[in-house]
């Protein structure tokens, strides 16, 4: 049987730092407003030269460089991205050529803070039935332009940035099961209503949500899709060594570990450094767990996201 481990981490969040401080010299707002409502305390803001396949590179880079792999030995790409470079080509088929990669598969998922847990268990899928061995998986996003920066109730919020693993075939589960879902009916709650007709914008191009609704939904299945998926594992919330949701805001991360009856301490928490970065959010955050010691070989760890769409999702991995 042949099942996909986490062989390598990496992350890229861009040079420049936005203080709350600063945000409320632009809007009305406060630091104190946004961290006690969010827990952020900054957030990373591309450059205006910086693409997202640039943020994707760094951080497909150092997950590399981590596996001990090149280029040449990938597979297959995969990029969650919903702030792709290009309507298309896609941000994946720009970051092969960047690394120089060869003829592997490359493409977007758009599943908004979902995205990479989708690819991740597409990827999985792939090395499961043998059509490749080693893939690089990287959600990457550059939300700072789709943001209303006079709406405070979004703005605040966002960041850019990105994170990326390599899987590899192995013999030994890695990914231990992942769980997928999606709500159209819901998709109103948070969106980017504009479109691109004729050589134009039409509609409305920032990104809008209905944060009550957003957080009663997302605490709401983010329990159900985390209980789902340790079932089909055979485990329970006490095998869970690590929990890794979707960083929005650390109210959403409490209340979803209160629910599942996990301890605080076990919660990987990077929302106050970056802010929501959408699908690059929990890459990030594994990474950094990672490299700093907290994640070790043989943990346990359940990542979640969930999002626009509306999309949910959660997978059980080894490291």
């Amino acid at each position: 049987m042949t099942y996909s481990r986490v062989v390598g981490t990496g992350s890229y969040l861009p040079e420049k730092v936005v203080l709350n401080i600063e945000l409320a010299s632009e809007v009305d707002t406060s630091d104190e407003w946004i961290r006690t409502r969010t827990g952020i305390m900054q957030r990373h803001l591309a450059a205006p030269e910086q693409t997202t396949s640039d943020l994707a590179f760094g951080a497909a880079q150092r997950a590399m460089a981590a596996a001990g792999i090149t280029a040449q030995d990938l597979d297959l790409i995969i990029v969650a991205t919903s702030t792709p470079d290009y309507i298309f080509p896609s941000t994946a088929c720009f970051l092969q050529a960047r690394l120089g990669a060869q003829r592997c598969p490359a493409f977007d998922v758009q599943a908004v803070c979902s995205g990479f847990i989708y690819a991740l268990d597409i990827a999985d899928k792939f090395i499961r039935a043998q059509s490749a061995r080693h893939a690089l998986v990287i959600g990457a996003e550059v939300f700072s332009r789709i943001l209303d920066w006079n709406d405070r109730a979004t703005c605040v919020l966002f960041g850019d940035g990105a994170g990326a693993v390599v899987l590899t075939a192995d013999s030994k589960p890695g990914v231990h099961a992942s769980v997928l879902h999606a709500d159209g009916s819901q998709a109103s709650i948070l969106s980017t209503p504009g479109s691109i007709n004729r050589g134009k914008v039409t509609g409305d191009p920032f990104l809008r949500m209905d944060g009550q609704a957003v957080f009663k939904y997302a605490v709401r299945v983010l329990d159900e899709v985390a209980r789902e998926t340790l079932a089909l594992c055979n485990m329970h919330t006490d095998d869970v060594d690590w929990l890794i949701p979707h960083q929005a805001n650390v109210r959403i991360l409490d209340a979803t570990a209160k629910k599942l009856g996990i301890d605080s301490s076990k919660v990987v928490v990077t929302v106050d450094k970056h802010a929501n970065t959408s699908a690059a959010s929990v890459p990030l955050a594994l990474d950094v767990a990672v490299r700093d010691g907290r994640i070790k070989s043989g943990h346990k760890v359940l990542l979640e996201g969930v999002g626009g769409g509306f999309t949910w999702g959660a997978a059980m991995v080894e490291m």
